[in-house]
């Protein structure tokens, strides 16, 4: 089931040769986190396999996901029907809260521990030198999935409907996180540099606090205006908006244009430099053409939307990992992204059977997304002859 192999000889002789090139600035993460990571790794037991760390992190948030997804399916639940008309300034008097302010809690200290886990991953991969291309991509590959769960969480404290954004907004926002995830490893595929963003150390934080702040003051606290018609969740929003246009664009064309006049970067051609984005504005577009001409998307089944677009961002996203870290030439467009068309175009002529095929295709690119990234494995630890969540001892 698992032995179909994606990768090419070509591909497997590239990772033979790939050595792990980062450059981190974030003063959070130099400075504070590093250090506590240090410490804690101590802590960890050397026959743990670091891969066992990044998937346990992994997992956590997605159980973050599926424990908001049981108490607010629809994200209805931090919003109300009644609206504090006569105090606009102040938030709304006896808001019920449906979800139980304690889950709080264990979703921000579900959160950090994945974020801990991902800290120190790689440093207990150094420390039982174990480190190699299999736990990167390992790494990054679970990251590119779990950069969708967190904004799919976030979403349940300020609900759909009052003082909040709405879903088609929402999903504009989930869009610009998934683009910036990719456009650090579009950098890394022309600059041969990975250039860790200051905005994930600090996303993090401020999430795992906004939890925690939800926990002691309940999602009725973020029904208010800031000033005039303006929410608290328009500043979450516009916030998500400009780290990304103001700060991680801008900084991921200057390094790239930097490696091509210093010489330093792979210099390919121009087309070539531009190739890896063609496969995710394809899933862009037609996504965003079938959400817009939708007489049913995005409000329907608004999870089963983002589990979509988060599973076939993250496929094409480990594609893109794999050509930078194989050092081949990325594909021009995948497989699953011609299947979203097909549905796409499905969904205009047969309007009635629209929320089928939108169930259908999530449920084929959740089993091919997942398919791929075992048998990618699985033909990695093959080759270098390593097991996945196991560290070999000398005896074996």
């Amino acid at each position: 089931m698992f032995n179909y192999k994606y990768l090419t000889r070509e591909h497997l002789e590239g990772f033979d040769n790939y050595k792990y090139m980062a450059i981190d600035t974030s003063p959070l993460s130099v400075y504070v986190m590093h250090p506590f990571w240090n410490k804690v790794v101590e802590l960890v037991p050397r026959w743990v396999a670091p891969n066992v760390l990044t998937f346990v992190g992994f997992l956590l948030t997605v159980l973050d996901f599926v424990l908001l997804s049981y108490y607010d399916y629809d994200y209805s639940a931090a919003s109300t029907s009644v609206h504090n008309m006569t105090s606009p300034d102040q938030p709304l008097n006896g808001h019920p809260e449906v979800i139980p302010q304690k889950l709080w809690y264990l979703l921000a200290a579900f959160l950090f521990l994945a974020y801990t886990l991902d800290g120190i991953d790689g440093k207990q991969a150094r420390r039982t030198q174990t480190s190699g291309p299999l736990g990167e991509l390992f790494d990054h590959g679970l990251d590119s999935y779990s950069v969708f769960f967190i904004p799919a969480c976030l979403y349940s404290i300020f609900g759909r409907w009052d003082f909040s954004i709405p879903p088609i907004r929402m999903y504009y926002v989930m869009w610009n996180l998934l683009l910036n995830f990719y456009l650090s490893h579009w950098e890394k595929y022309n600059t041969g540099v990975l250039f860790l963003p200051w905005g994930y150390d600090f996303s993090m934080w401020a999430s795992t606090l906004l939890f925690v702040w939800t926990g002691i003051h309940g999602t009725g606290y973020y029904k208010r205006y800031i000033f005039g018609t303006y929410t608290l969740a328009n500043g979450f929003e516009w916030l998500i908006y400009g780290t990304g246009i103001f700060t991680n664009l801008p900084v991921a064309i200057y390094n790239t244009y930097r490696s091509y006049t210093l010489r330093t970067g792979k210099m390919r051609s121009f087309s070539e430099a531009l190739r890896p984005l063609w496969s995710i504005l394809a899933v862009f577009t037609v996504t965003t053409v079938w959400v817009h001409k939708s007489s049913v998307l995005p409000d329907y089944d608004l999870r089963v939307v983002f589990l979509l677009i988060g599973t076939i961002f993250s496929n094409v996203a480990c594609r893109l990992i794999v050509s930078q870290m194989s050092g081949q030439r990325c594909e021009g467009v995948s497989a699953l992204v011609w299947a979203v068309c097909a549905c796409a175009a499905l969904g205009a002529l047969l309007p009635a059977h629209e929320v089928t095929l939108l169930y259908a295709l999530t449920a084929l690119t959740v089993a091919a997304h997942l398919h791929y990234g075992a048998c990618v494995v699985r033909q990695m630890c093959d080759h270098f002859r390593i097991s996945c969540f196991h560290i070999k001892q000398r005896s074996d």
